[in-house]
């Protein structure tokens, strides 16, 4: 047996502080590593000691192993656990934790390496007799093959993915599966399968130890995914026949067998329409969708790593499980604009109810580019899946977050759709669904009442005799307030009281009750309904004031003018503006231009919707198109340049037609 006393988690932000967060229940010191943008992150602020790892990029931070292990000498730290991501499936690394006398929180390296490469786990897997889809050959690919699935051999989180429809993209595609490939993992190896239409993603969990006993802890349904990487996820897979189940288990059982597996690992398979399952990878660490499993069945899976790695013993067989748990993965990220990642400061992060939040950010902290745009995961367990979903749906309609746009919307809407609501789940669900998901932004009303009322109660309007240098024995005219939200323009008019709240004017219906800096209670025909409003000036940087209402809910979401609502105060006289010239290519985003087009130089001739660069973000690439068919009259851009939010990158003259 070993006796752990100090851990370092070679990772960041939410998995680091979910694991000092069992590591302090056990009574381990934490050492946390941090990259320069990292420096004051809440992984940070968490630990008992932290140790620098100068730079920015991930290559230069949490993917030098050598100085993850120099930190953990340097701090006194005896035990290294490596969260997901970055470093975790790296058997090079595993191994020379060993080498410098730490202990390895993760399965043996051989394991790893067994597990690392796609193609050579398929081929352990099917000697083991795991069920697998035959790959197909690119270079002798038929249409009868399509559509075909590539993937990149190394890594995960579906970086080098990539389906194709159309034999006449199929080189293009490969080619920027294996960019994509070597640019994350290294590795640019790439392999081809059948795409398995409305198929389902559905893992077993496996605990294993040092002595023979291996634990299949149930399956989790992962279908809900975007861009290849989970969004919703929950235990246990619902509406699957109890043979299915038993077979998963035995599958994941033994392919952890088969490679002496110990430690926390994850068996992923894909679920065809016909009930067929086909195994498609191992993940030899710990999941980002863990707690809804520890949830079902009442365990620490991290407290469980740790006694393993101490040389402890698992019961024989695992506790029993209990009800259902889901998850859903808040992101810093736009949907309906093909889910574009955002950056900036999180003034605020509140999640109402009984719900476990696991998150790496707290109030003021920044989003910054160089990371994943996960903001946090909330889970909600309950008796019956109906009963979580519904707990998880309404607390996260009642989230108040300001200063970034995320997916929760969508979240909501997803977890309310018929689709999902019976559990007639699939791959393809936001192909199919995403447009009507993201349509139609709701009504704001009610929130720029809210939040004019507010601020009139902040800084109370001046009456107008006052404004004139006189008195008039009139009733003073309405004062006016406009704001946009998601586009659109709301103009509110009120009088202010002598005494009491203002009077709305042309809000008939609506009454106030109450107004305060920071708070506005309305009745709405009949209903009394409560604002919390917080202002936001731009002092912090570019960009204009924001206000932020949030209401509860209405009951099954009702009520479009309900719940949470950013605006922006329009100015009485707005500033001038300057004009983009016409053709413009602008950053989306903060990002690195990691690849430009071949052969791309002013004076090429371009054509519309051609891809001319591609900008990594927040670990995932973003293509930049020609808006028009003309010339490149303009490239701002080179390989390798950080590029800020708005910067031009390219500019195309548009071809005039004859």
């Amino acid at each position: 047996m070993t006796n752990l006393t100090s851990l370092l988690v070679a990772n960041r932000g939410e998995i680091a502080v979910r694991v000092f967060r069992t590591a302090r229940a056990l009574g381990l010191a934490t050492v946390a590593v941090h990259s320069d943008p990292d420096t004051d992150a809440l992984h940070v602020r968490e630990a008992d000691a932290a140790v620098r790892l100068p730079g920015a990029a991930p290559a230069d931070t949490y993917l030098r192993g050598d100085l993850v292990i120099k930190a953990a000498l340097a701090a006194g730290a005896d035990a290294v656990h490596p969260g997901y991501g970055f470093l975790s499936e790296n058997a090079g690394f595993a191994r020379e934790v060993i080498a410098a006398g730490l202990t390895w929180i993760g399965p043996p390296p051989g394991a790893i390496e067994a597990m690392a490469s796609k193609t050579r786990a398929k081929e352990l897997m099917r000697a083991a007799g795991v069920p697998l889809l035959d790959p197909v050959d690119p270079a002798a690919a038929t249409a009868a093959d399509l559509p075909l699935l590539l993937k990149a051999a190394a890594g995960g989180g579906g970086r080098g993915m990539r389906v194709v429809r159309d034999l006449d993209t199929l080189k293009e595609e490969l080619e920027a599966a294996s960019a994509e490939a070597r640019s994350a993992f290294g590795d640019g190896e790439v392999f081809a399968e059948p795409y398995v239409e409305r198929g389902r993603h559905v893992e077993v969990q496996i605990l294993a130890d040092s002595h023979g006993t291996v634990w299949a802890l149930g399956t989790r349904d992962c279908s809900l995914q975007r861009r290849h990487q989970k969004v919703i996820e929950e235990a246990p897979a619902p509406a699957l026949p109890e043979t299915l189940r038993t077979t998963l288990h035995e599958a994941a059982v033994a392919a952890a067998r088969a490679v002496s597996y110990q430690g926390a690992g994850t068996v992923e398979f894909l679920v065809a329409a016909d009930g067929r399952p086909y195994f498609l990878e191992m993940n030899t660490r710990l999941q980002v969708e863990h707690p809804v499993t520890e949830a079902v069945f009442g365990l620490d899976l991290v407290a469980l790593q740790l006694r393993i790695a101490e040389g402890a013993a698992l019961p024989l067989t695992p506790p029993e499980p209990a009800g259902h748990a889901v998850e859903a993965r808040l992101y810093a990220e736009d949907p309906a604009q093909d889910w574009r990642p955002q950056t900036g400061v999180l003034h605020t992060l509140a999640v109402p109810g009984e719900v476990r939040v696991d998150t790496g950010f707290a109030d003021g902290d920044t989003v910054g580019v160089h990371y994943d745009p996960m903001l946090a995961k909330v889970i909600a367990h309950a008796p019956t899946r109906a009963e979580a979903v519904r707990a998880l749906a309404h607390a996260l309609a009642g989230v108040r977050i300001h200063g970034l746009t995320t997916n929760r919307e969508l979240l909501v809407r997803s977890l309310r759709h018929p689709e999902f609501a019976e559990a007639r789940l699939d791959t393809g669900f936001y192909e199919r669904h995403l447009a009507a998901l993201t349509e139609g932004s709701p009504d704001a009303t009610l929130a720029a009442v809210a939040a004019a009322l507010a601020a009139a109660a902040a800084a109370p309007d001046a009456p107008l005799a006052a404004r004139l240098g006189g008195w008039r024995n009139l009733r003073s005219q309405p004062q006016i307030r406009r704001y946009t939200a998601a586009g659109t323009e709301y103009e509110v008019r009120y009088r202010p009281a002598r005494s009491g709240p203002p009077e709305l004017v042309d809000h008939p219906g609506v009454r106030v009750l109450a107004a305060e800096s920071d708070r506005v209670t309305l009745e709405v025909e009949g209903v009394r309904r409560v604002f919390h409003v917080k202002h936001k000036s731009n002092t912090e940087g570019a960009g204009a004031a924001e206000t932020y209402v949030d209401s509860p809910p209405a009951p099954g979401g009702g009520t479009p003018a309900l719940g949470a609502h950013t605006l922006t105060p329009v100015p009485r006289f707005a500033d001038p503006q300057d004009r983009t010239e016409p053709g413009s290519l602008l950053a989306p985003m903060p990002g690195t231009v990691v690849r430009v087009a071949e052969g791309l130089v002013p004076g090429s001739a371009v054509t519309a919707g051609q891809p001319l660069l591609w900008l990594e973000a927040m670990k995932m690439e973003h293509r930049i198109v020609s808006p028009a068919s003309g010339t490149l009259t303009a490239l701002h851009a080179t390989l390798g340049h950080t590029v800020e939010f708005g910067a031009l990158l390219a500019v195309v003259q548009e071809e005039q037609p004859a």
